[in-house]
């Protein structure tokens, strides 16, 4: 026969610990190895006897004084794997401690139960999420049932409380197996777990007191909002059962792209093509934003790549008067399928050898070709 393991390690508690630290680690280690929580498993079943065996020892004074100062043969040796009565403790109190377990105790679970929330998608223009807009929705949710009030009985009928469970949706039943007494808990058969008892249903909801219909519903998107971010439309979604309150239309924000502009956080950016002339001459450029075409100056030799900032002109912040800026970048055009006359132009330009970054370029490559 294999050697009884310590009492204390086997609940997980250090010698001398409280009554209370070894109430505390019997339940613990009871819910773990419970033989309703692992069906099939011998081994488990093994350790809650020994689980039980250890705190029908530890828990009682006379007994606990015998085993510190003797060990095992301190106590009973038929003593182990008898009922929990004995121990004063039922194992209803375990799973009451932790608000229902599988089929055990604990928690009504008839109470009021709030609406499930509903998802759904909005497309808008790049323009229409910058400045904000309303867009109506259709949406197709369960509804409180306004012929039975929500009830889910005939109007001018009552819903009367199940006499089988007194109104809690949970029964109890009590068995003896070779453990002891066990008590389980499970959904009451009459009631379904309701907790009540309508016998004559509303014929509209069928008794469930909701009923499914489509409405519109009026969204205003805020200025500023963000392609993927979602807006929580509080108790839009689905109504609530047994009094309780209906979930959130969750909306996100689809955000068409525009053939100009681009987002940067709450800045715009834009790509601008310029010509040499312009570049290297300075000219002062109509440049769209989402305020319409603003002037701007770009001073002459403008490199290619320039980024030049419009302050304000970017995209609102959410729920703010501030804007963001928007930036542009201008690319100089090289052009194509020049005359002979220009080209000769360009010629007698470059002769002039006025390029101070080309001109420093090769001023230090000099090192490099010696």
């Amino acid at each position: 026969m294999a050697e009884k393991r310590d009492y204390y390690e086997v609940l997980g508690v250090q010698k001398g610990a409280s009554d209370e630290e070894i109430k505390k680690a019997f339940r613990r280690q009871s819910k773990k190895y419970h033989p309703d929580l692992n069906p099939g498993d011998k081994n488990a079943e093994e350790k809650f006897k020994e689980v039980n065996e250890a705190y029908q020892v530890l828990s009682d004074p006379e007994k606990k004084a015998n085993y510190d100062r003797f060990g095992h043969v301190g106590v009973d040796p038929n003593f182990g794997g008898g009922g929990f009565n004995g121990a004063g403790f039922d194992f209803g109190d375990i799973f009451d401690m932790f608000g229902g377990f599988g089929g055990f105790g604990g928690g009504r679970r008839n109470g009021p139960k709030r609406g499930a929330d509903i998802r759904q998608a909005v497309e808008i223009s790049f323009e229409e999420a910058a400045f904000g807009c309303k867009r109506s929705l259709n949406v197709t949710t369960q509804e409180k049932c306004e012929a039975c009030g929500g009830t889910g009985a005939k109007k001018g009928t009552t819903v009367t409380t199940c006499s089988n469970c007194r109104g809690t949706g949970r029964v109890q039943t009590q068995q003896r197996t070779i453990l002891g007494y066990m008590t389980t808990e499970t959904v009451c058969p009459t009631c379904h777990g309701e907790g009540k008892i309508i016998k004559e249903p509303c014929r509209e909801c069928r008794g469930t007191g909701n009923v499914r219909k489509n409405k519109t519903i009026e969204v205003q998107i805020p200025a500023g909002i963000d392609n993927g971010q979602t807006i929580q439309l509080s108790g839009k979604g689905e109504a609530g059962s047994r009094g309780g309150q209906s979930g959130d239309l969750l909306l996100t924000v689809r955000v068409r792209p525009h053939e100009i502009f681009r987002r940067e956080g709450n800045n715009v950016l834009i790509d601008m093509p310029i010509t040499f002339v312009q570049a290297a001459l300075g000219a002062t450029l109509k440049v769209p934003t989402l305020d319409g075409p603003v002037e701007l100056t770009i001073p002459e030799g403008t490199q290619s790549a320039s980024r030049f900032r419009m302050k304000g002109k970017g995209i609102p912040y959410l729920r703010s008067k501030s804007r963001g800026d928007q930036y542009v970048t201008v690319n100089v055009e090289v052009p194509r399928n020049l005359t002979a006359k220009q080209k000769e132009i360009l010629r007698d330009f470059d002769e002039d050898n006025n390029y101070k970054q080309k001109k420093s370029f090769y001023e230090k490559m000099k090192d490099f070709l010696k």
